[in-house]
């Protein structure tokens, strides 16, 4: 309902009432992505505050997860979460998102504008 076509991180955990945070980091990954069986490591708990259009503002409190997995992982993306996904290193990540801002979602730019240090530095 908003921000689509943009390029944004794997996945949004969206939780379940008083569900744990890594048991639905875990399940979002698979509904999203549809894949499974990654360890996942908690590395920060980010609050942000983004225009995301059409006069819709989101203020979240979010858990960040990472875990590594390789280029031939299985992805089965759903259809009704995700357009495309694409492998790509983390400095071009980064770059991208400072040379074409608007081809990605408000919450990524914030997480690797102001926290890529503590979210991929273990």
């Amino acid at each position: 309902y908003h921000t689509p076509g943009l390029w944004a991180n794997a996945c949004c955990t969206h939780p379940f009432w008083e569900e744990p945070a890594l048991t639905c980091a875990k399940r979002r990954l698979d509904e999203e992505l549809g894949i499974s069986g990654l360890r996942l490591d908690h590395r920060d708990q980010v609050e942000y505050r983004a225009d995301v259009g059409g006069g819709l503002t989101e203020h979240e409190l979010v858990e960040i997860y990472v875990a590594e997995a390789v280029a031939l992982t299985d992805v089965t993306p759903n259809p009704a979460e995700v357009m495309d996904t694409a492998w790509i290193d983390l400095s071009d990540l980064a770059r991208q998102t400072q040379t074409t801002p608007e081809r990605f979602t408000p919450w990524l730019r914030i997480y690797l504008a102001e926290h890529m240090d503590s979210i991929f530095t273990a």
